[in-house]
C-alpha cells in the first residue's frame, strides 16, 4: 500500500520525469548486472521479469530497469520495456535489494525501489521509485519521490 500511495502522490507532483520505452540498445544482455540471479526477479508465476541494467555510461545515469511482461505478441513473446530517468538517461544508483512488489486487482502489479539521481554539484540524491504494471494492457505508470 505504501508504494500505491507513493504512486498516487507522485503522479500528482513528480520530482522528475521517468521514461518507459521499448527495448533498444539499453536492454543488451551484457548490461544485466552480475550476478544475474541477484539482480533479476520474476513475478506473476514467471510471466513478468525485472532485471537491473548497468550500461556503464553515462556514469551519472547508467542504471535502468528491464521489464519483460505480458501482453504477449503473436508469436508468444513478452513486451520488452526499459525504465530510466528520461531521454536515454538512467539512475545514478539503484538498489535492487530494496525492490518490493505487491498486487492490487484494480491497478495490477505494484513495485517500489530505492534509486539515486544526480543532483546539483555532482551529489547523488536518494529517491523512491514506484511503478505499476497492468499485464492485460501492458501499461506502466511511474512515480519518483
Amino acid at each position: 500500500m505504501r508504494v500505491l500511495a507513493l504512486l498516487l502522490a507522485g503522479l500528482a507532483a513528480p520530482v522528475a520525469a521517468q521514461e518507459v520505452r521499448p527495448c533498444d540498445w539499453i536492454a543488451r544482455a551484457d548490461a544485466i548486472v552480475e550476478p544475474w540471479e541477484a539482480h533479476s526477479r520474476t513475478f506473476a508465476n514467471g510471466a513478468v521479469r525485472l532485471a537491473l541494467l548497468d550500461v556503464i555510461e553515462p556514469a551519472a545515469g547508467a542504471f535502468h530497469l528491464l521489464i519483460l511482461s505480458p501482453p504477449y505478441d503473436e508469436v508468444g513473446g513478452r513486451q520488452c520495456r526499459t525504465l530510466g530517468l528520461g531521454q536515454g538517461m538512467g539512475f545514478a544508483q539503484a538498489d535492487f535489494t530494496s525492490l518490493t512488489a505487491g498486487y492490487d486487482p484494480a491497478v495490477g502489479l505494484i513495485f517500489g525501489m530505492e534509486v539515486g539521481v544526480m543532483g546539483t554539484g555532482g551529489n547523488v540524491v536518494p529517491r523512491s521509485l514506484g511503478f505499476t504494471l497492468n499485464q492485460a494492457t501492458g501499461a506502466i505508470a511511474t512515480a519518483l519521490q
